[in-house]
């Protein structure tokens, strides 16, 4: 065990020994988690919208006064002509627009057929769908408020709710598809030189020469780089909860457990990349370019799996983010415990147990 230890101590030095190995295991975590947080939202806020009234009458100044009180929509215009609409929509100035016909407050009045049109810039068509289901339910609201003071013979108010995230914030969203992202490509490049710096160094003899086991040679070199990784998702946690205001509602000792059950697959997947590859350039384009779509298209992060074509979502299947992903929102967003994950959790196992079989398999002890 002594030459183990030395084996790991050795490993990092030379990680803590370069700069740019650090910037990476910890600068790149808190910029992604900081990017999706606040840029990279599908949240409807401060969208820029116009209004056409040709009312100009009590209900209009009060449905737009409630738009504009929204934290969701800036009146960016009040427009007079359908052609100014047009003009605004072109140039980009606004994303959605309010049309109130005339009369209509007295139509209102007198219990006739009201319509308020919506229009919306649908070159962007899930920024358009959110925009109009917002706008509708400020409207809702404003007709809701109305008819209590009418007297209204019989009448259905559905009531909706939504559940682990009422406001409807991109966080929750974005913060387990970013763990998982953040940590597999972490972990996944870091290891993937490893091995393949050793060869391209000369030092790979040494290794081969020692009397350490092939198995002992693999978990040395990737034993740093989960205590680091560890350090890692403590931050992103820090950050989700402080920065970005995502509760943590389910456990955080089998949070930190499936973490760190995740972190040995992607090490693995690095180590097997490491001994496959002859030159750190390519293990790395490997580790990025593979790995980084597959996480990005195929766990559920950015896309629904539900919604892809049956063959990818087979595919889907061998993705290690998107089982991480499941439990990352099962047991932080929904709180749920281990009932609910355990098949992922042993998804995830039989990957790791996999990939390390073929890593140790495919591991030369020949130059």
């Amino acid at each position: 065990m002594k030459q183990f230890f030395s084996f790991v101590r050795k490993e990092f030095y030379h990680v803590l020994r370069d700069k740019r190995v650090l910037l990476i295991l910890f600068g790149m975590p808190v910029v992604q988690v900081l990017l999706f947080g606040f840029a990279l939202t599908n949240e409807v806020k401060n969208t820029k919208i116009a209004v056409l009234d040709d009312a100009k009458d009590e209900a209009s100044r009060q449905i737009t006064a409630k738009v504009a009180a929204s934290r969701y929509f800036d009146i960016e215009q009040n427009l007079k002509t359908q052609r100014q609409l047009e003009k605004a929509f072109k140039k980009g100035k606004i994303k959605a627009a309010l049309v109130f016909p005339s009369h209509f407050n007295e139509d209102i009045a007198q219990g006739k057929k009201t319509q308020l049109q919506i229009i919306t810039d649908a070159t962007d068509m899930n920024a358009a769908r959110q925009v109009t289901a917002y706008l509708t339910a400020i409207i809702t609201d404003y007709q809701a408020a109305q008819q209590k003071l009418s007297v209204i013979p019989y009448q259905i108010i559905p009531e909706t709710r939504m559940l682990y995230n009422p406001e409807l914030k991109g966080a929750p969203n974005f913060v387990p598809g970013v763990m998982a992202m953040v940590l597999l490509l972490v972990c996944v490049l870091m290891t993937a030189v490893a091995i393949v710096k050793e060869k391209e160094t000369g030092t790979m003899e040494v290794l081969l020469v020692s009397p350490m086991k092939p198995a002992l040679i693999i978990i040395s070199k990737a034993a740093p780089y989960l205590i680091l990784s560890l350090i890692d998702l403590i931050s992103i946690l820090l950050l989700s909860v402080y920065v970005l205001d995502v509760p943590i509602r389910g456990s955080i000792v089998l949070l930190l457990a499936e973490s760190t059950l995740f972190i040995l697959t992607c090490l693995m997947l690095g180590i097997l990349i490491s001994i496959q590859t002859s030159s750190q350039e390519v293990a790395m384009l490997i580790s990025l370019v593979a790995m980084m779509l597959p996480t990005l298209m195929l766990s559920g992060f950015m896309f629904p799996i539900e919604n892809m074509p049956y063959v990818l979502q087979l595919i889907s299947n061998i993705i290690p983010s998107k089982w991480y992903y499941i439990i990352v929102k099962s047991v932080m967003i929904k709180g749920a415990g281990l009932g609910a994950v355990w098949k992922e959790t042993l998804i995830l196992a039989g990957i790791t147990l996999l990939l390390f079989l073929v890593s140790l398999k495919r591991f030369k002890i020949r130059l």
